[in-house]
């Protein structure tokens, strides 16, 4: 295990070399291409690297081939990365022409830090590298030359728009996304695997099915609920309802705006503002829209005398949010400005805490396996260097967190001193079909709010106790949580699921009749149905259910009109044969008990 962490940590440091060292090639050749161009930064990330330019005109598919051709040649010309530390002076004389790198050196030389990946990384000391006529503010570290770059190993992806440090009230600057891997073989396996993320990409799909849209009259990040996509939606959250109840969950509902007073009392207003809207001023008061829901479920915990006897409460509410994110990192379903949240809140007592944590952890598991993700990795972020809450109270809710990961026997890795300020917690992630990770469940204790509100509860003693708080979103947001199940499944949603879960397709107009009568049957039976009444060929109705990704399509002619059968085809394309309608729904109860794709 220690050789293959090692081999691993190996390819993970010459990936990330490989990577800088072509983001820098790129940037010398696009400088070449345009003299009087500036340069940002030019990070390596996750899978590849980008540069951020501001250029005299945009780039077209074109310039990027040139910019790869000119690449190639630099690569084989075998050029030395040479480190060299530079004086103030000697980086504000050789960045003159480069405002965005001499702002870069400012901060570094005020702060002795660089958040943008470039420069010192926390020391006040001023690096470059260079190779061929190209020299660039860097930390490093690279390969020793150009030449150590696959010639067929990289490919640049596209250009984006980037404000200069995420801030739209800074330049718009011009990102060449690119990717780097050791071999030709590596890299065409990526672009495969960036094709097919492009296919199951949810913005498209949601168009395409008719699932949701983003309107340029209400702005970005707020989403319209299609019918389709507002069904798949109303299943979800009624299967989550049920389970909720089985748990033993209340249901609370709370109203969309508090006054100022009460985000000043929960911290929001000190430690949360930038991400809210401005207040409403409603007969001389500050309203604000709720970026959380958290302090509404303490006002219905305060609102009565609380005995120990009535502990644990599980409020739970669907809860819709509003949160002020810049239009840069705005990204169709999967980060938004209104957003609802599976929210709950438990109240408990020390004593039942561990037992709560297991529950809790083990029902975000069951509903998240009844959606189909199957594969887990969980982070355990611990006490931070400044807490609040004392010692022993982290010791514990860390110790239940922990032995509740342990006993699920999920894979986790502890984040050292990595909590939030106010108590430990557990991150869940998932893989989706891809092997993508996507953080959805939280399990986060709160030793702040208890205490900023004064939560007691009185306990067999006779005296008032402060109860354990802890927050709990399961599938994060509906929002989010919708564009990832859009993308696991590619938009073929398992039949539970399927918004339609049956076309009837009559093969001419007069077997309409009959494939009414079996649609009916079949809505009696539950099942979502609908009939293409359309004067398309046969062929083409079924071309268009399949790429509506309707689970099943049943065409009806004068055979099956006679029979009372119907002919079974899978959105796969298989042909199930004729078969009476009774069977056909014995199927479907199988497949939707078992929630299975079909």
């Amino acid at each position: 295990m220690a050789q293959q962490n090692n081999h691993q940590e190996e390819r993970e440091e010459f990936l990330y070399k490989l990577r800088h060292s072509t983001a820098h090639v790129m940037a010398g050749v696009v400088l070449e291409m345009f003299p009087e161009g500036k340069i940002a930064i030019g990070p390596p990330i996750e899978n590849g690297f980008y540069y951020d330019f501001d250029l005299p005109r945009p780039l077209t598919p074109e310039d990027l081939q040139k910019i790869e051709e000119r690449m190639r040649e630099v690569i084989a010309a075998d050029y030395p990365f040479e480190r060299r530390v530079i004086s103030p002076e000697e980086a504000r004389e050789l960045f003159r022409d480069q405002p965005y790198k001499l702002e870069l050196i400012e901060d570094i030389l005020n702060s002795g830090t660089d958040e943008y990946g470039e420069g010192a990384g926390g020391s006040p000391e001023l690096t470059t590298y260079r190779h061929d006529a190209f020299e660039d503010l860097c930390r490093g570290p690279h390969l020793e030359s150009t030449g150590q770059i696959p010639v067929d190993g990289f490919k640049l992806l596209n250009v984006a728009g980037a404000y200069w440090r995420g801030d739209e009230r800074r330049p718009m600057l011009q990102r060449i996304y690119g990717t780097a891997w050791p071999s030709k073989e590596e890299l065409d396996r990526y672009l495969a695997w960036l094709e097919e993320v492009e296919r199951r990409d949810h913005r498209r799909l949601g168009r395409e099915l008719d699932l949701f849209s983003i309107s340029p009259e209400l702005g970005g990040g707020l989403i319209l609920w299609h019918p389709k996509g507002g069904m798949v939606r109303k299943i979800a959250e009624d299967f989550c309802r049920a389970e909720h109840e089985k748990a033993g969950y209340d249901f609370v509902y709370s109203p969309h705006i508090g006054r100022a007073a009460l985000w000043q009392t929960s911290g929001h207003l000190d430690f949360f503002r930038e991400n809210m809207y401005a207040p409403i001023e409603i007969e001389g008061q500050e309203y604000y829209l709720k970026p959380m829901n958290c302090p509404f479920h303490i006002l219905i915990y305060k609102s009565r005398l609380r005995s120990y006897r009535d502990l644990p409460l599980r409020f739970a509410e669907w809860g819709t949010v509003y949160r002020y994110e810049r239009g840069g990192v705005l990204h169709g379903l999967l980060r938004v400005r209104g957003f609802t949240q599976d929210d709950a809140h438990i109240f408990c007592r020390p004593d039942q805490m561990p037992e709560e944590i297991d529950k809790v952890l083990n029902f975000c598991l069951h509903i998240l396996r009844s959606f189909g993700f199957t594969e887990f990795n969980a982070y355990l972020s611990t006490r931070p260097e400044k807490a609040v809450g004392d010692e022993a109270q982290w010791r514990d809710a860390e110790a239940a967190l922990q032995t509740a990961l342990e006993r699920a026997g999920i894979s986790f890795k502890i984040d050292e001193g990595g909590g939030a300020f106010y108590g430990p917690k557990i991150d869940l992630k998932i893989n989706d079909a891809l092997g993508r990770e996507w953080q959805l469940s939280t399990i986060q204790f709160d030793f702040n709010l208890p205490e900023r509100f004064d939560l007691t509860y009185i306990g067999e003693d006779g005296k008032e106790h402060r109860p354990y708080m802890i927050h709990r979103a399961l599938l994060g947001s509906m929002e989010r949580f919708f564009g990832v199940l859009i993308e696991h499944y590619a938009g073929a949603f398992p039949v539970w699921l399927a918004p339609v879960q049956v076309q009837l397709i009559p093969i001419a107009d007069r077997h309409v009749e009959y494939a009414e009568q079996v649609a009916e049957r079949l809505r009696d039976a539950g099942l979502r149905v609908e009939v293409n009444r359309s004067a398309e060929r046969m062929q083409a109705k079924i071309r268009d259910a399949q790429l509506q990704k309707i689970p099943y399509m049943l065409i009806v002619g004068d055979r099956e009109s006679e029979n009372g059968t119907v002919a079974v085809r899978l959105r796969t394309g298989e042909d199930k044969g004729a078969m009476p309608v009774e069977r056909f729904l014995e199927m479907t109860r199988q497949a939707i008990e078992r929630k299975a794709l079909l």
